[in-house]
């Protein structure tokens, strides 16, 4: 892969830096930053599909209230590169434990002996979720978006219904409508090339996908689900319940916005969708892919057993859109977050206005809680 220079875009705000740290881990990361580096650091960690780029609506205010803001593009992401993005590579380097390391040594080449906060979205939610767990002495807060993290697997001689639950797969594709979970079709050789290569074009595809995750479109109505049933699930969208022989660029193709959509689309400009595009063109998505691998495909499941049964004790708050299906589309996740992993549970709060992409479509009130929670946390 090659070595991309820092970003420029005239669409990065004046004041946030973007620079490389060298030897992290195996990787030369590239990072937005923001603020003074000698200030409380708040680690902010993107999710798929999206980068560094995703925080730049949240990372001057949080600056300009006397915080290091501070936005790597994560291992398989962006300009960040040592990480191989070929389909047979070794997925361990992406397995969850190893990107807790990796959020590790950006703090230390930033001379930072812990973060005030680590802040994680998306996919980003479970890695902030698991760097508080298992190092709680060098991440002293957390605020986890949109994904609930309900705690590390259990063990298998915990769990009777194990293999139960396993048929869930088979169980889709024999719905009348046969249907598939998106993150098995993530984890699938062709969902790259599928996406990469979308008929419709790249630039295309990511506008429809971001769209129809958004509260942009009016059928995002999301509820609770009764459970972990075919039948159930099959209730969510089909950008996570796919049609059974469908990709997702032909799953989000139907819903591209029209052009006066798109001019109207304040949280996400036709010059900002051209910074993912461009990322996207140049790295393709398998690097973020392998993330969904390590969790569908059991390897390292048992190192992460090692902790079943362990709480997040620093203080931690969940926000997410109003209109976001993923705050449920693991049944019961929400709850058992709230009650049981987050034993000091600062708040669980349903932003009005924000889909999935909760920090870029509604930024004012994301930054109102963030600050509100840096805040009572400063101590």
């Amino acid at each position: 892969m090659t070595q991309p220079g820092p970003l420029a875009t005239p669409t990065l705000p004046p004041g946030i830096r973007s620079r490389f740290l060298d030897g992290i881990n195996g990787l030369r990361v590239h990072l937005l930053e923001a603020g003074d580096p000698a200030a409380r650091c708040v680690l902010l960690l993107h999710g798929f599909p999206e980068l560094a780029y995703s925080w730049r609506k949240v990372m001057l205010p949080l600056a300009e209230a006397g915080f290091h803001a501070v936005a790597p593009d994560q291992r398989g992401y962006g300009r960040t590169t040592g990480w191989d993005g070929a389909y047979d590579t070794d997925l361990a380097p992406f397995r969850m434990l190893n990107l807790v390391r990796d959020a590790m040594g950006v703090l230390a080449a930033l001379g930072h002996g812990h973060a005030h906060a680590v802040v994680g979205h998306d996919f980003g939610s479970p890695l902030a979720a698991w760097c508080t767990l298992l190092r709680p002495d060098l991440f002293r807060s957390a605020v986890l978006m949109s994904a609930p993290f309900p705690g590390p697997p259990p063990l298998p001689e915990a769990m009777p219904d194990r293999a139960a639950a396993a048929d869930i797969h088979a169980a889709l594709a024999a719905l009348p409508r046969p249907r598939k979970h998106y993150q098995w079709y993530y984890s699938t050789r062709g969902a790259n090339a599928e996406m990469h290569r979308a008929p419709q074009g790249l630039a295309a595809f990511l506008r429809a996908y971001y769209h129809v995750k958004s509260a942009d479109w009016p059928a995002n109505r999301p509820h609770r689900l009764s459970g972990w049933t075919a039948e159930a699930l099959s209730a969510l969208p089909t950008y996570y319940i796919m049609d059974a022989e469908a990709g997702m660029a032909d799953t989000v193709a139907p819903f591209m916005p029209i052009p006066e959509q798109i001019a109207a689309c304040r949280w996400l400009t036709e010059a900002e969708l051209a910074v993912y595009a461009t990322e996207y063109a140049r790295t393709g998505f398998q690097g973020g892919l392998d993330w969904y691998r390590c969790a569908t495909g059991g390897r390292f499941d048992a190192e992460a057993q090692v902790f079943a049964g362990r709480t997040i004790d620093v203080p931690a708050m969940f926000v997410a859109g109003a209109a976001d299906w993923g705050v449920f589309q693991v049944p019961g996740a929400l709850e058992r977050m709230r009650d049981a992993v987050l034993t000091r549970c600062a708040g669980v709060h349903l932003v009005e206005g924000a889909g999935h992409w909760v920090q870029q479509e509604q930024p004012e009130a994301v930054v109102a809680l963030l600050l509100d929670f840096l805040r009572r946390t400063a101590g």
